[in-house]
């Protein structure tokens, strides 16, 4: 930041001289140091993957939560600061029932995340507060079909067919704009997913580090099983030990072929 610009910082009612709303701007940053999270969709419903990142031999992994069930047919994925999750969560379930109480329906899915997003907005009109250290994918299925947004600090939201938040958002945006298809399959998707995680991230995935949540037409939302989770990351292992014996036949043929 410029010296002509650090006095624009000290509250969120402030905008610079060129227009930015730097608590925002640091909020964003928050996000970008959360971990890598995905979610997609693919031909019966949406999948949300994340990378838990566990820092620590010491920690139970269960501990950790970063996908949440916000309704019966609605679910979401957050990355930044997880306390200021949480809040938003609650939110979005209290919107949800109120609507339900009211309406006597389920909320679709558009209009939960409008109004958390007007929610997160309010957060940076007034002074004395902050806004929210988090964004989320909220995934859902409603009479309209299938549906995966982004939610922004600044309360904008995107509608995606898959989409990434979190440090290593622009690896995976560049793996899905070369290999996501309309038409994958729900372990398709779990397989890019995680090659998307493998690709954004240092060394090799952690079964225990990755947690998957998944909402399809005739299933409510829900977590994947622990087990079952250990067994897509097996499957990508293996796939991906094979890709690199692959890589280095080809490599051996293209070395001797030179040297003929």
């Amino acid at each position: 930041m410029q010296a002509g610009q650090m006095a624009y910082d000290r509250a969120i009612t402030v905008f610079s001289p060129d227009g930015r709303l730097f608590q925002v701007e640091y909020a964003r940053e928050a996000v970008k140091r959360g971990t890598t999270t995905v979610g997609m969709k693919f031909k019966q419903g949406v999948v949300l993957i994340v990378d838990k990142r566990i820092s620590s031999r010491l920690i139970e992994p269960q501990s950790i939560d970063k996908i949440f069930q916000i309704d019966e047919s609605i679910g979401c994925a957050t990355s930044g600061l997880v306390a200021d999750a949480r809040v938003l969560v609650d939110r979005a379930r209290i919107e949800a029932q109120i609507n339900k109480i009211t309406y006597g329906e389920a909320m679709t899915v558009d209009n939960l995340v409008k109004r958390l997003c007007d929610f997160k907005q309010t957060f940076t009109q007034y002074g004395g507060v902050r806004p929210f250290g988090t964004s989320l994918l909220i995934a859902g299925v409603d009479e309209s079909g299938k549906h995966l947004y982004e939610t922004d600090p600044s309360g904008a939201l995107m509608a995606y067919k898959a989409g990434s938040i979190g440090s290593g958002r622009n690896a995976v945006i560049g793996l899905f704009e070369e290999e996501y298809k309309d038409d994958m399959t729900m372990d398709d998707c779990i397989q890019l997913g995680l090659k998307a995680l493998d690709r954004a991230t240092d060394g090799d995935i952690n079964a225990e580090a990755v947690e998957i949540g998944l909402v399809t037409e005739k299933k409510p939302f829900q977590k994947m099983d622990p087990k079952e989770v250990s067994k897509h990351v097996e499957t990508f292992m293996k796939s991906k030990k094979t890709e690199k014996a692959e890589k280095g036949e080809k490599g051996e043929k293209a070395g001797k072929d030179s040297e003929a």
